[in-house]
């Protein structure tokens, strides 16, 4: 158990699907059917989409999106499936604040890229925030500068000197984003 466990820590933001597959391969020894294989990674989904829906936000990640709309593209980018990823995403209400919502069973590298070329945006100026060392490879391999996202006591998977937060309460001043005024009435 502790190995499967060491396995996943060391592929996170890797798919599922893959995760599951090479498991049972690495581990048990087991070359899953398809059938098989696809009932895994329904159960999986049916155990842990809920608890991502009720789950506490990020703290700043909302207070981002809100400001950030109109004024930025913003993008999910996920190892996660990508229909699961925008039933998530919509039935928190956050939907409407990413430009898109982008996972599995595409890789990240190919999202950013594809991203990069339809917004016509300029790798060097967007940032890839992320809590996996595939995020980071995805912006190294990009060309996009990263930001840890870590919480408090974690240790930190990313080379020496990545920069990294617990929070991203001040990523609003940072990207200079300003307020949102309702109208006085």
């Amino acid at each position: 158990m502790e190995a499967v466990v060491a396995y996943h820590k060391a592929h996170e933001g890797v798919s599922r699907v893959v995760k599951i597959q090479q498991a049972h391969q690495l581990y048990l020894g087991i070359d899953l059917t398809v059938d098989a294989h696809g009932a895994l990674c329904r159960h999986y989904s049916e155990l842990v989409e809920q608890k991502v829906i009720d789950c506490d936000s990020v703290a700043g990640a909302l207070d981002f999106l809100v400001r950030a709309t109109g004024q930025l593209k913003t993008f999910v980018v996920s190892g996660t499936p990508e229909d699961e990823l925008r039933r998530i995403t919509g039935r928190r209400g956050i939907h409407e604040y990413f430009t898109g919502v982008y996972g599995s069973p595409r890789n990240k590298v190919e999202i950013v890229d594809e991203l990069l070329q339809i917004h016509k945006l300029s790798a060097e100026k967007c940032l890839f925030i992320g809590d996996a060392m595939t995020d980071y490879n995805a912006a190294k391999t990009c060309g996009v500068p990263f930001l840890g996202r870590l919480n408090d006591g974690e240790n930190s998977p990313f080379p020496m000197g990545t920069d990294t937060v617990a929070d991203l309460a001040r990523l609003t001043r940072i990207a200079g984003l300003q307020a949102i005024e309702e109208p006085v009435q």
